[in-house]
């Protein structure tokens, strides 16, 4: 279908081309410090990037995602989730590229943090090139860019200053320096010549040394010129920024004014992002406080297309809880929904303005094309129930429900994989339950209430095959009646003598769903 600008990722594509122009090619960015485990905060930021590039692509253009790992910035906290607590504290002061992994299993404790999330955005259709930020520091990149902001200091002290409630001193310089000896950032610049020469000394180990910034990797600018210079470098068109960069006199309000009068660039095309609340487990989410919810633990819960879902049905600059209590039920249904609204045609002009913006957030939903027919869809209720009444056994469930063609198994089994995780790491107890096995024990009931089970299994053995569900539930009330008993007496009894509990799925079809052959198994100690 035509991409009207209906959706916010295809309105901002829209935005870049009108103020950048034509051009072959579209830098958009994203980054961030690999201090600790990449949380689902910082994620928002990656996926409302790719989303904007694959409206641009849907343009008919070429857009380029970089993402910078900002592995050179100051190792300043260790992470509380993080073990070997004293070795790593040793190198707090030092670049974060090395700081050994704690687990020893990458080269360093940023490789590790990088890696993990590497690994794990192609499962939700990102693709970035990524760019190694102490790599390109070392090799002196931009040297040019800090010798730059070494001439200009005075003009971007001002632009500094004009949002600091405290002047910068009077000897601040706008680079850092790791000494070449102790490997911290504690120095302090004694001289510049003006050009290439800059010395310095070190406030804990005493060296001091004069280094050529064409030939050193020690130099670095702070985070609020280093930003700016690297948009003109990488020539970036478009690259979001969280409510805090964005708010005033921010980051990225410096940033602006920097690159435009130190650098000669333009800002890039901009929108703010607002934070991510967690429902149905606690902690605030920080990557160096240790306190974090990351991708890899949304998608033990959410099929990859959901994830993407949850970002591209919000518009980016409101705020929304991802949820691991009851409204994950919910959200899979509303994504259902919105999947069977994309594959229906619609008639009326209200249906179909509602298709076209149901069908877009569809389409940046999918990991990569959309499907040519609609998937296998279970309501997710009904799922947790036949895994639960199955011991999560995929394939006897596949089995049972008995129309899953070939070519569906897979997602299905993706769901099944999300539904279990849910139902047995958060689930609220009264949603879970264990099947009982016809080698259980009987539960003790009251005599009414034995004999009414007795009669259920009989009615289930005569009826349950040949009746639907509105007439076999009539009987089991009946049972009710011939017994002496309310209903409310009878179904806690049923639900006890079928989970161990009193409350359970709605009755009547959860029978049909355990199946004659079980139920009958499990009730037969009552007759």
């Amino acid at each position: 279908m035509s991409k009207k600008l209906t959706h916010w990722a295809d309105i901002t594509a829209d935005k870049i081309v009108r103020e950048k122009g034509e051009k072959d090619e579209y830098v958009c960015a994203s980054g961030i410090t690999p201090s600790g485990t990449i949380h689902i905060g910082n994620f928002r930021e990656i996926i409302s990037v790719e989303l904007v590039v694959r409206a641009l692509r849907d343009r008919g253009l070429t857009p380029k995602f970089i993402y910078s790992w900002d592995e050179y910035d100051v190792f300043r906290k260790v992470p509380s989730n993080m073990p070997k607590q004293e070795e790593l504290a040793t190198y707090l002061r030092k670049p974060i590229t090395l700081v050994p992994d704690p687990f020893d299993k990458e080269e360093s404790y940023a490789r590790a943090n990088e890696k993990e999330l590497e690994n794990l955005l192609p499962q939700v259709g990102v693709y970035p090139e990524y760019i190694y930020q102490a790599g390109e520091y070392r090799a002196s990149k931009y040297a040019e860019g800090i010798r730059t902001a070494l001439k200009k200091q005075d003009d971007i002290r001002r632009l500094l200053d004009e949002h600091r409630t405290t002047p910068l001193a009077p000897e601040w310089k706008p680079i850092s320096i790791f000494c070449n000896n102790c490997l911290k950032d504690t120095t302090r610049v004694t001289d510049w010549d003006g050009e290439w020469n800059v010395s310095y000394e070190c406030d804990s180990c005493g060296h001091t040394e004069t280094v050529d910034l064409r030939e050193t990797g020690a130099v670095k600018l702070p985070w609020r010129i280093d930003w700016p210079m690297r948009w003109e470098v990488e020539g970036v068109d478009f690259e979001p920024a969280g409510k805090d960069h964005h708010s005033e006199g921010g980051s990225f309000d410096t940033a602006k004014n920097v690159v435009r009068e130190i650098f000669g660039g333009d800002a890039p095309v901009t929108f703010q992002y607002d934070f991510i609340r967690i429902k149905g487990r606690g902690g605030k989410i920080s990557s160096s406080g240790g306190e974090v919810i990351s991708l890899a633990d949304v998608l033990e819960v959410y099929q990859p297309e959901i994830v993407r879902y949850l970002f591209a049905g919000t518009r980016p600059n409101t705020e929304f809880a991802i949820s691991f209590d009851l409204d994950v039920l919910k959200i899979y249904e509303d994504y259902d929904k919105c999947e069977r609204t994309y594959f229906t045609p619609a008639e009326s002009e209200k249906a179909k303005r509602k298709k076209e913006k149901e069908s877009r957030i569809y389409e940046l939903s999918q990991v990569d094309s959309v499907p040519e027919k609609m998937p296998y869809q279970i309501q997710i209720r009904h799922l947790c129930n036949l895994l639960q009444i199955n011991s999560g056994d995929f394939d006897k469930v596949i089995a049972f429900l008995g129309d899953v063609e070939a070519d569906q198994i897979e997602r299905l089994k993706v769901r099944m994989k999300c539904a279990w995780n849910w139902v047995t790491n958060f689930a609220p107890e009264d949603f879970r339950f264990a099947l009982k096995t016809g080698d259980d024990s009987p539960v003790k009931v009251g005599e009414a209430q034995k004999k009414a089970l007795g009669l259920l299994y009989q009615l289930s053995v005569d009826k349950i095959d040949s009746t639907d569900e509105k007439e076999f539930g009539t009987l089991v009330y009946d049972i009710a009646r011939e017994v002496g008993i309310e209903s409310a007496e009878l179904f806690p009894a049923v639900y006890t003598a079928l989970i161990g509990k009193e409350k359970g799925p709605r009755l009547i079809s959860f029978l049909f769903t355990i199946g004659k052959e079980k139920v009958c198994e499990i009730l037969k100690a009552y007759v």
